[in-house]
């Protein structure tokens, strides 16, 4: 009778499974949020699978930034991704943005998201009201920009080649002539010392045009500029 020959087994490590993050990304339509977005897809456990945007109604315009829908729409193409719309009044209250966020979360987690990312760079409570505000939501928030050096996080968006117009401005912290310039080298010397270079503390807002996260750079040009209730505000305008 032939002999049964041995079975070699042959014992492999099992490499630990690394949950895929699917992500909303939470989209100002300037310079921080964007560059978050080209960090992220360069990790392979994240997947982005949309913009979260709030606007304020009726005026079509992203909250704070005071930047026109339709160039939501134009960035949203360029980067390649769908974007949610959460409709707020003009004025609104926290609990009306709270409601409205918890409605878009709940909306996000059934279609399994389980990570939104924000581009908060040092503000400790914008951060802790973020995570009180997901805190019973499933999802986890992410801060991929956090605790960067603004300095040199300014820099490296320029070099990355982001480009942005300043959309707004505070009174308090620049003159109105600000609103509608260049985010660039020259405008970051031109900064009072007081001012953040990434515009952290509310000094400054941005639109960003172009850049590592878009397939395309975006034409605007910069209209009118206004002032009300102590900003400055530069009416960006696609080119035709």
């Amino acid at each position: 009778m032939p002999l049964c020959p041995r079975v070699l087994r042959i014992y492999l490590p099992v490499a630990p499974i690394r949950l895929m993050k699917k992500t909303l990304l939470f989209w100002s339509g300037g310079k921080d949020s964007a560059y978050a977005l080209h960090l992220l897809r360069q990790q392979n456990d994240v997947q982005v699978a949309g913009l979260l945007t709030t606007v304020n109604r009726p005026v079509r315009r992203i909250a704070v930034h005071a930047v026109r829908e339709k160039l939501l729409t134009a960035q949203a193409q360029a980067c390649g991704l769908p974007v949610k719309r959460v409709a707020i009044p003009d004025p609104s209250n926290n609990e009306q943005y709270e409601s409205a966020i918890g409605t878009a979360l709940a909306e996000g987690l059934a279609r399994g998201i389980n990570v939104v990312v924000f581009g908060d760079l040092f503000l400790e409570d914008i951060r802790a009201y973020r995570e009180r505000l997901l805190a019973d939501s499933g999802i986890e928030p992410l801060f991929p920009l956090w605790g960067r050096d603004t300095r040199e996080l300014a820099a490296e968006m320029l070099a990355a080649g982001v480009r942005a117009r300043l959309t707004c401005v505070d009174l308090k912290a620049l003159s109105a002539p600000f609103a509608g310039r260049e985010y660039d080298s020259q405008l970051l010397a031109e900064l009072p010392d007081e001012v953040d270079p990434c515009g952290e503390n509310g000094e400054f807002h941005t639109f960003v045009y172009a850049g590592p996260m878009f397939s395309r750079s975006i034409a605007v040009r910069t209209g009118k500029v206004t002032e009300r209730d102590g900003f400055a505000y530069a009416d960006l305008l696609l080119t035709e």
